[in-house]
Parts: structure tokens; C-alpha cells; sequence
């Protein structure tokens, strides 16, 4: 009996170590064009960590893309037209990922994804 209460015991505490070590992987939104009808990205510095994803959101002046210069992977060269219209990319590897719009990057509609 007290043998299966040790198991069941360290069983319970396994679960419960594992369920609060893990962290799942979260999502960011950015969106193309501020609120306020700027040509920038909102916001225009995303902080993650390895895994989680950007969600590029297309909002205001379109149209709108996102290259990231060295890193086709990550680019997404076709221009949003419509409000809402969107894409998502995973950052796997840590680093400092720069990139901007096409048709606004004379306009400063840059920015910077911080992966730690």
C-alpha cells in the first residue's frame, strides 16, 4: 500500500514538474499600416523566443508585404490587398531578422524581428 502511494505520489509530481517546465510556442501579431493610417508596421520591433510565430496582419494603405533581405524564407514578396488579409512565419533560429515593405520602404515602413 505504501508502495503505491510513493508511485502515485511521484507520478503526481511528474505530471505537475513536466506541465510547468514546458512552454508552448505563441503567436505575435503585427499589423501592416498603424491604426491611425501610418505607413509602418505596428509594432515595428517584435521580441520572441525560438519557435513562436509572427502573424503579419494587412491593415491600413495596402498594399503591403514583408522581405526580409537574406532570408527568403521568411519573406512573403506577394503585396496583401484586402484589410485582414494575412500570413504567418515561424522563427526557428535565434537572431536579429530586419525587413520591410516594398512599396513603402522609401516611406521608413521597416522593421526589426528579435529572436532570443
Amino acid at each position: 500500500m505504501l508502495r503505491s502511494f510513493f508511485a502515485s505520489l511521484f507520478a503526481i509530481i511528474l505530471t505537475l514538474g513536466l506541465g510547468i517546465s514546458s512552454v508552448s510556442a505563441q503567436t505575435v501579431e503585427v499589423k501592416l499600416g498603424t491604426d491611425a493610417g501610418m505607413l509602418a508596421f505596428e509594432p515595428s520591433t517584435i521580441n520572441i523566443s525560438e519557435g513562436d510565430t509572427v502573424k503579419f496582419i494587412n491593415n491600413k494603405l495596402a498594399p503591403h508585404n514583408a522581405v526580409f533581405d537574406g532570408h527568403e524564407e521568411y519573406s512573403h514578396a506577394d503585396l496583401a490587398f484586402a484589410p485582414g488579409e494575412s500570413w504567418e512565419e515561424t522563427f526557428t533560429a535565434a537572431g536579429t531578422y530586419e525587413f520591410y515593405c516594398e512599396p513603402h520602404r522609401g516611406a521608413g515602413m521597416v522593421g526589426k524581428v528579435i529572436v532570443e
